[in-house]
């Protein structure tokens, strides 16, 4: 039996097939691309409909290699969503969730609504780009696009949709929004009306493993293949990634490395609280009644943004060399706060380091091995300080952290981690979120009993590295020389 599992990143998407043979996993890239946002005038969109395009090419490589699908799923980036008119057509580009038409919103939200209450609702954490604030904006600056909107659908939601021509919103996803009440498993409908949205816009919202539709038939008469089923993932890449953690034991911390690096553990009940709120952690929806008690970790952007500055001055480097300029270059030589705002929105990162280095009294890394030596160690010490907090706040001890993710292949950035925290890191799979989405189809079909005997099976079927904490008084002495610089105790 293959399945085909659609993974959309931040920066690029893949479709891979999967097969269970003998107890093992069997992954096949099948279509890579890339997933380029595209700024418009002011705003910067997501080109959605060439993420179709691509999604169809890889059903089209499945045909000419005469493959038999069992079924279908996707999983992408969390909070971004597009908007149906009432003939049931999109109503314009996604807004990408780095636009800046969200700056000041969500201070304005808070304000109107109090903190305590938002959080009291959903037990999400307040970023600017929820998808609460999204629609804020666009309601204050009164947009067509809302008004004319019917359904509210996310982006997994509305690529479904072009496949299957049904509608559902994704619990895993949904959690995201900063709109669902975990207690009442459903919209707050009072929250929407809060932010002057009807609540009649969004959807029946399913979980993960649900049935929810087939190919329809004009696509596949457009492919000239057979109708296959559609099942929801847990939609937000993080929720499949956290499905595919190859833990043993059913206390654990996760760390999900990619664009973004979001850290925490898996709990049976959202943590609604005080201490919750002030630590700023979030509750997000997994798998089989699940919560993912973490916290977001502004990641690889950084360097990747950095990278793009250097490409634009005609400088071009590889990620592997990247990495070995950094190892390279002079240890704890500056830091910075990776979620600092001054690093969220797109433009030229090495600058911005320089400046925010210069602000706090550091001597600016020049060098390009220095610049991203300075990434990555600040991101090792910022995974041990929000690792400590998850312990605080789920009341866990944790003997080392699961690393999954693409960014698990820069090693260096997995034995810095292992130094920073001072425990073993475990990294793998790398194609974390794509295996956990075919984890949660399997489990659906019944190939897979639960959520744990696929787990298992995953651990036995890819392969992990194991790294063990070096330097350790070095490193005990950078993160306090580290969280002083950035401000944080």
């Amino acid at each position: 039996m293959t399945i085909l599992a659609y993974d959309l990143g931040a920066s690029s998407g893949r479709a891979l097939l999967g097969r269970l043979n003998n107890g093992k996993i069997e992954v096949e890239e099948l279509h890579r691309f890339p997933n380029d946002p595209v700024q418009a005038g002011e705003r910067l969109h997501w080109d959605i409909l060439r993420l179709l395009h691509e999604l169809k090419q890889a059903l089209l490589k499945v045909k000419h290699r005469n493959i038999k699908l069992s079924s279908i799923a996707i999983d992408s980036w969390a909070v971004d969503f597009g908007l149906i008119g009432g003939n049931g057509e999109l109503l314009g580009n996604p807004y990408h969730y780095r636009d800046r038409h969200t700056d000041g919103v969500m201070e304005e939200v808070v304000k109107e609504l109090s903190a305590s209450a938002i959080f009291g609702k959903t037990g999400i954490q307040f970023l600017p780009f929820n998808t609460i604030y999204q629609l804020a904006a666009l309601k204050r600056a009164d947009s067509p696009l809302l008004r004319e909107a019917k359904h509210f659908l996310m982006i997994p939601d509305l690529l479904r949709y072009f496949l299957t021509g049904e509608m559902f919103n994704e619990f895993s996803n949904a959690t995201t929004t900063q709109l669902y009440n975990p207690v009442t498993e459903a919209w707050d409908e009072e929250l929407i009306r809060a932010i002057g949205i009807s609540p009649d816009l969004f959807c029946t919202v399913v979980r993960p493993g649900a049935k929810v539709g087939r190919l329809r038939q004009f696509l596949c008469e457009e492919l000239d293949i057979e109708p296959i089923d559609v099942y929801a993932a847990a939609e937000h890449d993080t929720g499949s990634a956290v499905a595919a953690v190859p833990a043993l034991e059913r206390s654990f911390a996760y760390l999900s490395c990619g664009t973004w690096s979001l850290m925490g553990t898996e709990v049976d009940e959202p943590v609604i609280n005080e201490t919750a709120k002030e630590l700023n952690f979030t509750n997000e929806g997994g798998v089989c009644g699940t919560y993912r008690l973490l916290k977001n970790i502004m990641g690889l952007w950084i360097l990747l943004e950095c990278r793009r500055a250097w490409e634009r001055a005609g400088i071009s480097y590889s990620f592997p060399e990247l990495v070995k300029l950094a190892g390279g270059a002079k240890p704890f030589a500056a830091f910075i706060d990776p979620d600092d705002p001054v690093f969220l929105h797109p433009g030229d990162m090495p600058a911005r380091i320089s400046e925010y280095c210069s602000a706090t009294g550091q001597q600016a890394p020049e060098e390009a091995g220095a610049v991203v030596r300075c990434i990555l160690e600040s991101l090792a010490f910022k995974y041990r300080y929000v690792l400590e907090l998850t312990e605080q706040l789920s009341g866990q001890s944790f003997s080392g952290l699961h690393m999954v993710g693409g960014g698990i292949q820069n090693t260096l950035l997995c034995q810095w981690t292992a130094n920073a925290i001072g425990k073993p890191v475990w990294a793998g799979p790398v194609e974390g979120s794509a295996i956990g989405n075919m984890a949660v189809q399997w489990i659906a079909s019944g190939e897979l009993a639960d959520i744990w005997e696929a787990r298992k099976v995953i651990r036995e079927s890819f392969p992990i590295e194991s790294y063990e904490p070096e330097q350790d008084e070095e490193w005990e002495k950078a993160y306090l020389a580290f969280k002083a610089q950035v401000g944080i105790s």
